[in-house]
């Protein structure tokens, strides 16, 4: 199995074989929190102009995403999963654009087989992928708004591929380190009403769920997620 580890939007239009798109903060931790929450179904785009149309397709839809690390306007959450675990999302469609972890699975064009990245369910990825047993594995960090490399997606892709060698490293040094370095954002105070400290714990708890999010394009280009359980 040949592991490469790509960045940004130009490393998802490289990516090939087995692409594992890797967003940690926050937009693959949120899909992940949407599930748990409730959501029968996520789709995820990387326009909030696609977001609005998708929103009249369905009768119980809720938007969800950022720019510039805030809620859209006209958005019903922002891109935090703090908002998603206060919130009852059964039976609900749940609509997702963000800066840089949707647009890497709009262009994740290449790949055969495209999967979420985060460390809330890195253990489940790492299973899946050996149970695929892929010839080829991009790991896409997307990093902070998709132009800047960010610690926690690098490590994110480091844990991956450590696992994927049967290595269970102890991160817990490196998580807390980004508290001073790439998740530092989370912690000042003029940032709490859209990017609360309470997000960075939240994306960093390594391993809670034991599913995997499968991405699928749809006729409209856009992408559905479908949940994996392993």
């Amino acid at each position: 199995m040949n592991v490469e580890i790509l960045e940004f939007v130009e490393g998802a239009k490289k990516a090939r074989g087995l692409a594992v798109i890797i967003d940690v903060f926050r937009a693959f931790s949120v899909e992940c929190y949407a599930f748990d929450s409730g959501a029968s179904r996520i789709i995820a785009t990387a326009s909030t102009e696609a977001a609005f149309a998708l929103k009249n397709l369905y009768k119980d839809a809720v938007l969800a995403g950022e720019r510039n690390e805030k809620r859209i306007d006209g958005f019903d959450f922002g891109n935090s999963p703090t908002e998603i675990i206060k919130s009852d999302l059964r039976g609900k469609t749940f609509i997702h654009t963000t800066s840089a972890g949707t647009r890497g699975l709009v262009n994740a064009t290449g790949a055969d087989h495209i999967i979420t990245g985060s460390l809330v369910n890195s253990g489940a990825i790492a299973r899946y992928i050996r149970h695929i047993n892929p010839g080829k594995v991009s790991l896409v960090a997307m990093g902070y708004r998709a132009k800047q490399s960010a610690g926690e997606d690098l490590l994110c892709a480091e844990y991956i591929t450590r696992n994927l060698n049967n290595e269970k490293p102890d991160i817990s040094d490196r998580i807390e380190r980004l508290r001073e370095e790439d998740g530092s954002r989370f912690f000042r105070p003029e940032n709490i009403d859209f990017s609360p400290p309470t997000d960075f714990f939240l994306c960093t708890m390594i391993d809670k769920f034991n599913f995997v999010l499968k991405a699928e394009k749809r006729p409209d280009g856009n992408i559905e997620l479908l949940r994996i359980d392993i």
